[in-house]
């Protein structure tokens, strides 16, 4: 049954989701609506068998995410009680769906097809993989108009990018492009605008052709194991390993480089 969505797109081709915020009025901004949205869509494509990849961007090619709508939060947030926006924080939808409250273990993929601020580069680094068009724009603008951060640029950041730069960006809210945005780690690869689409659908696909459970387990180690000890890392990693024994595919894989063959699915996971 097809979701019933205002502000979100969301198109299904073979294993891979396409993601769209269709909010390009706004600069593809998270409000209410949008939140709502993407918080059935995450769900439907974790719960999905059939998608293996997702691929996350904003409509039309200003903005992937100009983060929170601060017309939205004013009005909204100063009518509500203390303890409503205590729930909010822990209950859900949050911000952009993804950012806390839900885990998903299959690959997400940002397309980052404009500005990417604030409560945007919240939702792009809960994402797997970042892949920004050469124009693209960063920046944890909201410092300016004291709203602070609820959904990873404290927590999050300082992961990719390392905690000087990370602090450097959360106190001086500077603006940086697609090019330092490599540079410092925050995206893996920087595209052209009119190629970004078809780059993300390619590395999509590859990701698609490789066994899934081995690739979900390790996602869900390294995100579980940060702020373990090294002792318990390891420990998590060997436990989410081994509860992939008793699939057919856990063998199937390495029967197939063995035998010189192509690594054929057994099942779907």
């Amino acid at each position: 049954m097809a979701l019933k969505l205002r502000k979100v797109k969301y198109d299904k081709k073979g294993h891979i989701a396409y993601v769209t915020i269709d909010n390009a009025e706004h600069e593809n901004c998270l409000e209410e609506v949008v939140d709502q949205d993407l918080w059935k869509v995450w769900h439907d494509f974790r719960d999905d068998q059939n998608l293996y990849v997702a691929i996350l961007t904003g409509a039309g090619r200003k903005s992937f995410c100009a983060g929170s709508d601060l017309r939205w939060y004013v009005e909204t947030i100063s009518k509500r009680s203390p303890d409503w926006n205590r729930r909010r924080a822990h209950e859900g939808p949050n911000l952009g769906g993804i950012t806390k409250g839900i885990n998903v273990w299959k690959p997400i993929i940002a397309a980052i097809n404009g500005y990417c601020l604030a409560g945007g580069m919240e939702l792009a680094m809960a994402c797997d993989i970042r892949i920004a068009a050469d124009h693209a724009r960063f920046g944890v603008v909201n410092r300016r108009w004291n709203v602070g951060a609820e959904s990873g640029l404290t927590q999050r950041l300082p992961h990719i990018v390392g905690l000087g730069v990370a602090l450097d960006l959360l106190i001086t809210g500077r603006w940086f492009d697609a090019k330092e945005a490599y540079r410092i780690n925050f995206v893996t690869k920087v595209v052209k605008a009119a190629r970004l689409k078809d780059e993300c659908t390619r590395l999509a696909e590859q990701i698609c052709e490789y066994p899934q459970s081995s690739l979900r387990t390790d996602k869900e180690a390294c995100i579980r194991g940060l702020g373990l000890t090294l002792e318990e890392g390891l420990r998590l990693e060997n436990t989410l390993w081994n509860t992939n024994l008793s699939l057919p595919d856990t063998l199937n894989g390495p029967r197939s480089f063995i035998e010189k063959r192509k690594f054929v699915p057994t099942q779907e996971v």
